[in-house]
């Protein structure tokens, strides 16, 4: 008797939620006999067959974590002393195994919908606490990509808000970070901004500038006494931002009291880890008369209909949406995750635990500065935080390569010099080792004990720090584990996540971030490489991105992929530079016209503004599709200067457009490349390809289509493929051969969470990817045909079929009943849903997008809570219920109504029970529906003061 073994792929499964039964259901309900035939019926003819998924068959979970546990194992885990704006740290386990391995902090969305965003809006909260007191600016934002970005947003933050208007030059300190000036450079040119690096000490004329970015402390160490500095910048009619290490500003002046107007910097060195690069949040402050003015997004205090203090997302209609080719920044992803741990390090530590950590952290660097003055070394700096740059003229290569055979890396500065940055994890030993390296052969080494007992701090005197830090209760209670424990699960029950309830946003596209995906992140052959580490200890990390890259050029017909954008955002923009900068290879620099169809997500055209463009609007039709006839006028009209169409596919409107052929034909037949926005490229992968169809370069969302979680609205992943043609104007890096070009901080951007989607490709495989786009295509069809007879379904193909997403309209049912679109996505939480995507991209409509994740039982409770809604408007419609006092106009409804008096004309139960199954498993709001316009008119972005605290 034999048997046959088998390896099967069971991971499939595990992500697909419908199982075969509930397949063929759903395939009977919407008429078809197999998924093939549902697909071969929504994708276009002119399409088909253009998907290259050259991929090999699914690994098991375990096989999966096999071969990366292999790739991980090539990267070497050296002793780093780089610095350069990312420092090695511990991320405390309770932070570790509650908040980052947390599927209730890892699977939630951006809080747009606040009653059920509560927790993570007072974790952010915390986190711009932590930065405005650190800063010692009023106001800080929810955090931003990283250090890079955050100073090319604060430049062009001083450039609409300076009084020197005529002028276009920016002053960038030579000390600041070189990966900081390189993204500077990259961020100005197409602006028409001139960025002038130089020795700030050494400035006499500073009227030719509008804004100035100064670091504090300096890259190579030094602390320099910017007082003097800024009040000039001030009186040349120019503003002033310094990146400061937020370590440091525990015992340093904070920059909002010398005079700063902008504070950025990166919060990656409070328990996150390295992690070659990212994800990191970064931060930035102001003063609070330029408040509306500030990138990103702000968490501020409202109150709910009750009068009870609620949180929500301040002036929380990007500004993008509203100012469209006219705004002046394109963000629309923060790194909440990243800000959340490090908020909560804040709060674990406390302001004694932090204040301890940067003393212990600069008498560390102290010692080691006297020691190795004591050993005849040339140390540049006098007064210094954590970071010493040595003056070793010809030994420099020689030291590197000695430093690297007993596996420690210096920071390489220049031929004749070397930095060393201590950080939270070192020790004494580590001082003492970094002796023995610089030390001459047979020198004997200074004796730490009795260093430690005589050296006292190299600050400035003027520059201590006089000011409190963190004295809200926040950061000084939870100082144990239980109580930062208890603190984290009480934030996390305040919340629906993906843990809780299927999320069903439109564009959004909140999938299954499978377990086995994330366990590779936290390892730290992955966690702790420093992003300019040599090249020789990130070969696993090489292979994983190369791999990846291959896997994502199999997936979109693509011929090259850069990994580096941190955010779908900034893979727009890498793709727009990269058009540009083809049109001028060729000479054809006049080439500055991108075309836009009036649908477009308002990322699109603000991009098309950052990277130089001017935007022109095409018209859509009325079944939501690109008008063709008007897109071929203009460009006719345009085509001597037409650069780009930037176009979105499946389109903005959840149909699969029959005429994206013609489209690209037509933007090509007059010279210009077509963008193709991979916002929704889970509707395609497998079943065609941009690539192939015409598109010239596409941005991809991995933190939609391939599983890198939202983690509560970031981190993101937006890398870009493209064709040939455009491969020698991929983001470039110092660190990478092209050296020109960087559009984040470090080379492959947020590295460390690429370990998802490649799990998730390999265990997929060709044939499972496939199928997820296949089900997420029979998924949202089956909910478009359930809901429709009650909800009109707003645009479908010709089919009558929509693609991975269908929006109800619900504009007549304002006419009707009075109800608001609001009302129903506020009483979807009774039901213990999120609300899909509102109002976008048409006002009055919800947008719901299912996924392949989930089964038919979660789609099917969906559309029951749906219909059950629709029922009350009935209700509400014919008089059964009253207009203005009905269960969807007071919606959320919290526990706290139900033990009061009762003064509505519906029940309790209706109120909170509106289906039998919510008795067994009950979500409660924390608050009710928050009042936006008292939010904005009363605005409050940092922990409320200790006398409300404690009256609340």
């Amino acid at each position: 008797m034999t048997t046959k073994l088998s390896t099967a792929n069971e991971f499939i499964a595990r992500h697909i939620g419908p199982r075969q039964a509930d397949e063929q259901a759903m395939l009977a309900t919407l008429g078809f006999e197999s998924l093939d035939a549902l697909s071969a019926s929504v994708i276009p003819e002119s399409i088909k067959g253009t998907s290259v998924l050259n991929l090999p068959a699914g690994q098991s979970e375990a096989d999966a974590l096999a071969s990366i546990k292999a790739i991980a194992a090539k990267n070497q885990l050296c002793k780093t002393y780089i610095g350069q704006g990312y420092y090695n740290c511990h991320t405390p386990s309770p932070i570790l195994r509650n908040l980052l391995e947390n599927p209730a902090w890892y699977t939630a969305y951006t809080p747009y919908q606040p009653e059920i965003s509560q927790g993570r809006l007072e974790a952010l909260l915390n986190f711009q606490t932590l930065i405005s007191d650190l800063s010692g600016l009023p106001i800080a934002n929810a955090s931003l990509l990283d250090e890079a970005t955050a100073a090319a947003e604060a430049m062009t933050f001083c450039k609409r808000l300076s009084k020197n208007k005529s002028s276009n030059a920016f002053f960038a300190s030579r000390h600041c970070h070189p990966q900081t000036l390189d993204v500077l450079r990259t961020r100005a040119e197409p602006l028409g901004i001139d960025v002038v690096v130089g020795d700030e000490r050494g400035l006499t004329d500073l009227s030719p500038f509008f804004g100035a970015l100064l670091q504090y402390p300096a890259s190579n160490g030094d602390v320099f006494d910017y007082r003097e500095l800024v009040e000039r910048f001030h009186a040349a009619n120019a503003l002033v931002a310094v990146a400061a290490d937020l370590l440091a500003l525990t015992l340093l002046t904070p920059p909002g009291e010398f005079g700063a107007d902008v504070a950025i910097g990166s919060a990656q060195r409070f328990g996150v880890p390295l992690g070659f690069g990212g994800p990191h949040a970064a931060y930035f402050a102001t003063r609070d008369a330029f408040k509306r003015d500030m990138p990103g997004r702000l968490v501020g205090v409202s109150v709910d209909r009750h009068g009870k203090p609620a949180l929500r997302l301040a002036m929380q209609t990007r500004e993008q949406h509203i100012r469209r080719e006219k705004a002046t920044s394109n963000i629309c992803t923060a790194q909440v995750l990243l800000a959340n741990i490090a908020s909560m390090y804040a709060v674990y530590h406390g302001p004694h635990g932090l204040t301890q950590i940067a003393q212990r952290i600069h008498q560390l660097t102290a010692i080691l500065a006297k020691g190795l003055t004591a050993l005849g070394l040339n140390v540049e700096q006098s007064e210094f935080f954590d970071t010493l740059t040595l003056h070793t003229a010809s030994k420099t290569q020689t030291l590197h390569a000695n430093a690297h055979a007993k596996h420690i890396n210096l920071r390489v500065v220049d031929d004749e010099r070397v930095g060393v940055s201590l950080d939270e994890t070192c020790g004494p030993s580590d001082v003492t080792a970094l002796w023995a390296l610089l030390a001459a052969d047979g020198q004997a080494l200074p004796d730490f004990d009795a260093l430690a007992h005589t050296v006292s701090g190299t600050l400035p005197a003027a520059l201590l720090r006089q000011s409190p830090i963190l004295s809200h209760p926040v950061f000084n209670r939870y100082h144990s584990e239980t109580e930062l424990m208890r603190y984290l699960r009480r934030l996390a029950d305040k919340d629906l996540a993906l843990d809780r309830t299927m999320i069903p946003l439109g564009s959004c596209t909140m999938k299954l971030n499978a377990a086995s995906e994330m366990i590779p992140i936290t390892w730290a052959e992955f966690g702790s490489l420093h992003p300019f580490a040599p090249v020789e200890q990130s070969q696993g990390y090489q292979q994983l991105t190369h791999e990846l890259e291959a896997m994502l050029c199999a997936a979109t017909g693509y011929d090259a992929i850069s990994l580096q954008p941190n955010a779908g955002s900034q893979g727009e923009y890498a793709g727009l530079l990269a058009i540009r900068a083809y049109h001028q290879s060729r000479g054809e620099e006049r080439r500055d016209i991108c075309l836009i169809p009036s649908s477009a997500h308002g990322t699109n055209p603000a991009t098309a503004n950052m990277a130089g463009m001017r935007v022109v609007v095409t018209a859509c039709d009325a079944r939501g599709n690109v008008d063709i006839e008007d897109l071929r006028a203009k460009a006719i009209e345009h085509s001597e200067h037409l650069a780009a169409l930037m176009i979105t596919y499946p389109s903005t409107h959840g149909v699969f457009e029959e005429g994206i052929r013609e489209i690209c034909g037509i933007i090509h037949d007059h010279g210009g490349q077509v963008y193709i926005d991979g916002a929704n490229m889970n509707a395609m992968v497998g079943l065609c390809a941009p690539g192939k169809f015409g598109g010239d370069v596409s941005h991809l969302n991995l933190h939609k289509t391939f599983c890198i979680p939202h983690g509560g609205g970031g981190p993101g992943v937006g890398p870009i493929g493209v064709k040939s043609h455009l491969t020698p104007f991929l983001p470039g890096h110092a660190s990478l051969p092209r050296k020109q070009g960087a559009v984040c901080a470090a080379p492959f951007g947020s590295a460390s969470i690429l370990p998802i989607t490649w799990m998730y490709i390999r265990m997929m495989g060709g044939e499972g990817l496939k199928r997820a786009s296949q089900m997420a295509i029979l998924n949202a069809n089956y909910i478009a045909r359930r809901l429709e007879e009650h909800f009109p379904v707003l645009y479908s193909g010709s089919n009558g079929l929509v693609a991975h997403e269908c929006i109800l309209d619900l504009r007549p049912l304002k006419d009707s009943s009075g109800i608001s679109v609001d009302d129903v996505a506020k009483r979807l939480i009774d039901f213990g849903f999120h609300a899909p995507t509102m109002s976008f991209p048409v006002a009055g409509t919800l947008m719901i997008e299912p996924t392949e994740s989930e089964s038919k039982q979660e789609l099917d409770r969906f559309c029951d809570a749906m219909i059950r809604i629709r029922e009350e408007i009935r209700a509400v419609e014919n008089g059964a219920l009253d207009k203005d006092d009905n269960p969807l106009k007071n919606a959320p409804h919290t526990a706290a109504e139900m033990v009061g008096e009762w003064t509505h004309p519906y029940s309790r139960e209706q109120a909170v029970y509106p289906v039998e199954s919510l008795i067994e498993s009950k979500y409660w709001p924390p608050v009710g529906r928050v009042d936006n316009v008292f939010g904005d008119r009363n605005l409050v972005c940092a922990c409320p003061s200790i006398e409300n605290y404690q009256e609340a």
